[in-house]
């Protein structure tokens, strides 16, 4: 049963400054027994957030038409999305499903070991793609980016 991860109420309170923050929780929570209370697995959670990280590098075939972007920027101000906690709920469009939907077959540890190399890439390689909705960001907008999107999924990963 697909669980409605817009009223979860059992999340946990997450907030990272920088990668290394949230890397030390992604293995803290993959070291011991963890359930999530989403509709995903840890190892999903994990490959999900490096996928979405290698993205900013490498793009994506998931692109928003240029009528589609504007609407987005005149409902969405990017700067509160790169400060304050993202809502859960988004839905990924179809273009993105294969890109962006890990296999529920993937395991805690092959996750993280994707999470460690995408984040490596994102401390090490300096150009950015473009965003699908919100077009050119610099990287620290993609970093802060990225750091929000990773609060939001690990929130749903609860320690036992």
């Amino acid at each position: 049963m697909t669980v409605n991860t817009k009223k979860v109420t059992q999340r946990r309170d997450v907030h990272y400054d920088s990668y290394d923050e949230l890397l030390a929780d992604a293995e803290h929570l993959a070291s011991g027994d963890v359930h999530t209370v989403g509709n995903w697995t840890l190892g999903q959670i994990l490959t999900h957030l490096a996928q979405s990280l290698d993205s900013s590098i490498d793009g994506t075939n998931m692109k928003f038409p240029w009528l589609m972007k504007k609407i987005i920027l005149l409902f969405i101000n990017k700067d509160k999305m790169l400060r304050e906690p993202l809502s859960p709920g988004f839905k990924i469009p179809k273009k993105g499903e294969a890109q962006f939907i890990p296999d529920p077959s993937i395991s805690t540890e092959e996750g993280l070991a994707a999470l460690r190399a995408a984040i490596k890439r994102c401390q090490t390689e300096t150009l950015r793609a473009e965003h699908p909705a919100f077009g050119e960001l610099t990287r620290e907008e993609w970093d802060k980016l990225h750091l929000r999107h990773a609060e939001l999924h690990l929130s749903f990963a609860v320690p036992a």
